[in-house]
């Protein structure tokens, strides 16, 4: 299934309403989710018009069977009078101290190659000491403030897309990314402003909300990332890293980004640009 917009019918906080909206973005037939549930249709029917109300278990059956994401299963259990099941807690709670402590060491040892800890909105984080130094290489880091967004640093024509090769395939590829990787597979309205402001940019086309293919590179598994500098081009891919089996939010929003020299000439032209760079 592919990725959704939420906005298109906005959820109330009835449960049903709630239910019924995401019952319609997944596709489900009441049937066919409720044996997936494991329940009758006639029970899901009652739940969705309001005349059962869903014991806990029934409702987690439901959202899971729904691939709800965390964060809003926790609207589905308020909107049925329960206390919300996952914790709400910031990436760098204590309780994440475990997940953090991976990420710091995942940071450190991807250098000297840039690798970015980003929430669902690609907002950086957290990045290894190769970060900065890379795109401080190309822009003046320092003057752009805070909290620092990897779609925007590629997209503003004042970042990094003046030196991104052949940008429009790279931004293409980028914004059907933002589809793909949408928690749970689906827009919500942060994600969805995010992209309005991207095409806000001047030469990003409309068209590309359609997230049609961009095509393959000629001789690469992937799309890879050029960066021209001094007459020199860097081709990085990226590995995205996520927690498995996750159990609160922040766990199963957070995603790490390491970039990769697709080639042996990028591999040395990229220890020459750090050892001379900021």
């Amino acid at each position: 299934m592919g990725t959704t917009r939420t906005d298109r019918t906005r959820p109330s906080h009835d449960l049903g309403a709630i239910l019924r909206h995401w019952r319609e973005i997944r596709g489900a037939s009441q049937l066919g989710l409720a044996l997936e549930a494991g329940m009758s249709q006639r029970h899901l029917s009652f739940i969705e018009s309001g005349r059962s109300v869903p014991s806990r278990q029934a409702l987690a059956s439901i959202v899971q069977s729904l691939e709800v994401p965390l964060r809003e299963r926790n609207a589905v259990f308020l909107a049925a009078g329960y206390a919300p099941v996952y914790s709400e807690a910031p990436w760098n709670a204590a309780e994440m101290r475990g997940i953090t402590r991976a990420l710091d060491r995942m940071l450190r040892q991807h250098n000297p190659y840039p690798a970015m800890v980003m929430d669902r909105y690609w907002n950086v984080l957290a990045a290894n000491e190769s970060s900065p130094r890379f795109f401080g290489s190309f822009i003046d880091m320092p003057a752009r403030t805070g909290p620092r967004n990897m779609l925007h640093l590629i997209f503003d024509p004042a970042g990094m897309r003046p030196f991104v090769v052949d940008w429009e395939t790279v931004a293409r590829s980028l914004v059907q990314r933002v589809y793909r990787e949408a928690i749970g597979r689906v827009l919500d309205e942060q994600t969805q402003a995010l992209l309005d402001e991207l095409f806000a940019y001047p030469g990003v086309d409309a068209s590309w909300r359609l997230h049609g293919s961009v095509g393959p590179s000629p001789n690469l598994p992937m799309i890879p990332m050029g960066f021209k500098k001094n007459g020199k081009v860097f081709r990085y891919f990226s590995l995205i890293t996520t927690v498995g089996a996750p159990q609160s939010i922040a766990a199963q929003e957070l995603r790490i980004e390491s970039m990769f020299p697709s080639d042996e000439e990028t591999e040395a032209l990229h220890e020459k640009l750090l050892s001379n760079g900021p």
